[in-house]
């Protein structure tokens, strides 16, 4: 009897589009009532107060609900534990990102063009670094280490998909989705070591950071807004990710 022989192996397959782990559900119970809303509103304003104060590690549900003002029981009806509550502090974080981005996009004398939405993409990141309580700590997911971290693949899709129609992009389009994910963990670590070097941001890094996103990303987005809406003075044609031109009528990769 002849021995069977095994099927051949099945080919590696690389993904082109990256995606991070789904979300899990961020409460155990939605609000559905004003008054429910408004006591979660107030356990995750108590949340980030505390996270500037004592950092993460000290952070407890119990000192969260005293200076929110509401029984234990009510912080353990939405969350199971801190973990939870300063992930969905995060979520609301990231929500609000994307509100002021379109606030700013959306005044009559903003600069038209790629370039100038990049740039309120990364002013609005600092104006909340600066401002907002327990972002230093929490600002689209939870301390982990950078391995783990998965908040920067769902940042990417967020800001392409805000961005897509203003700039006339496809969002499900993988390589435009891997550039904007690259662009998004170059300015995460950059920005992070801005605010090492100076806890206001460092001015001489962040403008190094918006000329490294604007090289970078002009490979993908110079010439890909219909009719070469860029501002003047600006590039109209940008080498391709392959080497090759890209003029004003081409659209992202």
């Amino acid at each position: 009897m002849q021995p069977s022989t095994p099927p051949p192996a099945p080919r590696p397959t690389t993904p082109t589009t990256p995606a991070g782990p789904p979300a899990p559900p961020l409460l155990r119970r939605a609000p559905v009532q004003r008054r429910s809303a408004q006591r979660l509103a107030r356990i995750l304003d108590a949340c980030a107060e505390l996270l500037d104060e004592t950092g993460y590690e000290d952070l407890s549900t119990r000192a969260v609900a005293g200076r929110a003002g509401v029984p234990i029981g009510s912080v353990y009806r939405f969350f199971p534990n801190k973990r939870a509550m300063a992930e969905a502090l995060a979520r609301r974080n990231l929500d609000a990102y994307a509100q002021r981005i379109t606030a700013r996009l959306t005044v009559p004398d903003q600069p038209p063009g790629w370039r100038g939405a990049m740039d309120v993409v990364i002013d609005e990141y600092l104006a909340m670094k600066r401002t907002v309580s327990g972002f230093a700590l929490v600002e689209f997911t939870v301390p982990a280490p950078r391995e783990s971290r998965q908040a920067n693949y769902e940042v990417a899709d967020r800001l392409l998909l805000l961005l897509a129609g203003r700039l006339r992009l496809d969002p499900a389009d993988p390589q435009l989705r891997t550039a904007f994910l690259v662009g998004v963990e170059t300015a995460d670590a950059l920005l992070q070591l801005a605010f090492r070097t100076d806890p206001s941001g460092d001015p001489a890094i962040v403008t190094e950071t918006k000329e490294l996103l604007r090289a970078y990303l002009a490979r993908y987005l110079d010439g890909a807004e219909r009719g070469g809406t860029e501002g003047a003075g600006e590039r109209t044609t940008a080498p391709g990710p392959a080497g090759g031109a890209r003029g004003p009528g081409d659209g992202a990769p």
